[in-house]
């Protein structure tokens, strides 16, 4: 999974050639999760509450970059880091 972001131990990655809608990958020991971009919901996985609370954070501040870089992989170009949570 190509790494976008990283915080707090937190991996957050997508994949190129992957399906719609629009989403990304969250990995957090040995938990797992899938969030669409555009609401922020889970579609797969499960992530503790305190993890899913910092990732939605995250994620809401970085919407726009999160919907680039999927218009980036889809374009078959590398997405791009995104700034981790502070």
């Amino acid at each position: 999974m190509p790494e976008i972001c990283r915080f707090y131990g937190i991996v957050i990655g997508m994949f190129f050639d992957e399906h719609r809608p629009p989403h990304f990958h969250v990995r957090y020991g040995e938990h797992e999760a899938v969030l669409r971009i555009d609401d922020l919901v889970v579609t797969k996985g499960k992530l503790p509450p305190r993890t899913l609370g910092l990732v939605v954070e995250w994620a809401a501040k970085h919407q726009t970059e999160l919907r680039r870089n999927w218009n980036a992989i889809e374009s078959g170009r590398p997405a791009r880091k995104i700034t981790p949570l502070e």
